[in-house]
């Protein structure tokens, strides 16, 4: 079942991040991501409109999706979820509410340069990010192209 967030949801969705990006960014050590946490509570997710994914039987957080305006600011499935379809479907109720979507992504991070594609999206620039100093993506998807 897909829903908006809510506050008593801040403590799955944070360790959920945590986890997952620590894993899928193996090439950032995980002291990084820790140093986030703060600003992973104080200030994206309350700036952004985030939906959850929860296992119907169990009522357990298994993935969220974040987004200010069209920007894909986070999607995150804990890692012992992934590959059950969470994120796609969590995507797919997404791009059912948007024409067009974009984000950022770790050139390095295969797996999930990877599942956008097979979701749509094209890379249109790369960067670098400026905290971490790794080669990003920014990538984007419209409808019906």
């Amino acid at each position: 079942m897909i829903r908006h967030f809510q506050q008593q949801d801040e403590a799955a969705v944070i360790q959920i991040w945590l986890e997952a990006s620590a894993i899928a960014h193996s090439f950032i050590p995980r002291s990084y991501w820790e140093s986030k946490i703060p600003d992973m509570r104080n200030k994206y997710l309350p700036q952004s409109q985030t939906l959850i994914h929860e296992d119907e039987h169990t009522n357990e957080v298994t993935g969220f999706i974040s987004l200010i305006n069209n920007y894909i600011a986070a999607l995150f499935v804990p890692p012992d979820r992934q590959g059950q379809g969470i994120g796609q479907t969590l995507m797919a109720h997404i791009k059912q509410q948007h024409l067009e979507l974009e984000l950022n992504v770790y050139a390095e991070n295969t797996q999930a340069l990877a599942f956008y594609k097979r979701q749509g999206f094209t890379i249109t620039r790369e960067q670098t990010d400026e905290q971490t100093g790794r080669q990003e993506f920014t990538m984007k998807y419209q409808r019906g192209a």
